[in-house]
């Protein structure tokens, strides 16, 4: 290995004399004491923050975890894997603190899911996905400033069951599905009685007004045409006229009935007797 030689920016080099750490490179051009002092590499690391076996990588990383199987509180089997994203802060806590440390984030990122599945029943899992990331990341953090570095966050990428699991939740979405639409439509006749029945309200009422105020009107013209009857032709021929008026309404009435026989007087000349005889024995009662 080179004496001197050139980091890139963003990347780093930690050095050791005689087996111990000594310091770490940032970028630029350095060298280093031959025989006494040389470059930990971090060969293991795999493609994970590693550049040329011995640079370490300070951006963000991606792990992508391996499948594994958890279950449920429900006790529910589901295979799950996850994407953790990563950033060195500390080099010396990544190198001295952990053996490997992208199979560590990985093991630990598994462990924690697997532990946070087993507390959520199935339903929650598949429905509140990005709170279980928050949650993991969370539970991660004090893992990563023990291993110089953050988690910047952590993504469910694939959650599935098996075809039993899978087969009884299909039933259950449709279960559902027909329960909602039982319920809307029971729900939209509710509201379309309510308005029938509100509809009929206000008709009523409605008309129970139009028919006082035609009473009213009524009673207000009788009024004033017999007031103008009695001016006219005296108050004993006015109420003759109107008893007669009244005969013959009562006939035109009975007539209407299919059912009912009538018998119709020769001469309406017995009706202003019936006035008179009225009007008389009103007189006789004063």
């Amino acid at each position: 290995m080179s004496l001197i030689y050139t980091i890139p920016q963003s990347h780093c080099v930690v050095i050791e004399r005689l087996g111990k750490f000594a310091r770490v490179q940032q970028q630029g051009l350095h060298f280093r004491i031959p025989i006494l002092e040389s470059i930990r590499r971090v060969d293991a690391w795999g493609s994970s923050a590693n550049k040329n076996g011995f640079i370490v990588e300070l951006t963000e990383q991606q792990t992508d975890t391996p499948s594994r199987q958890c279950h449920t509180k429900d006790n529910v089997p589901v295979t799950v894997n996850a994407s953790i994203y990563w950033r060195i802060v500390d080099p010396c806590r990544a190198l001295y603190e952990v053996d490997i440390l992208p199979q560590a984030i990985s093991d630990v990122a598994l462990n924690a899911l697997r532990s946070n599945i087993g507390t959520l029943e199935l339903d929650a899992v598949l429905s509140e996905r990005s709170q279980l990331n928050e949650r993991i990341a969370a539970q991660l953090s004090e893992t990563g400033k023990k291993w110089g570095l953050i988690y910047t966050r952590v993504e469910i990428q694939e959650l599935t069951t098996d075809k039993q699991v899978a087969s009884s939740m299909v039933k259950q979405m449709d279960a559902e599905r027909r329960r909602r639409a039982t319920v809307a439509d029971a729900e939209g006749q509710a509201e379309s009685m309510l308005k029938i029945a509100e509809a009929e309200k206000q008709s009523a009422i409605l008309r129970a007004e139009g028919e006082a105020i035609a009473k009213v009107k009524i009673a207000e013209a009788e009024s004033f045409y017999l007031k103008r009857l009695k001016e006219q032709v005296g108050e004993q021929a006015a109420a003759q006229i109107v008893i007669a008026q009244k005969y013959i309404s009562g006939f035109e009435v009975i007539t209407k009935s299919d059912s009912s026989k009538v018998f119709l007087p020769n001469s309406f000349q017995g009706l202003f007797s019936i006035g008179t005889e009225s009007s008389q024995s009103n007189g006789s009662t004063e």
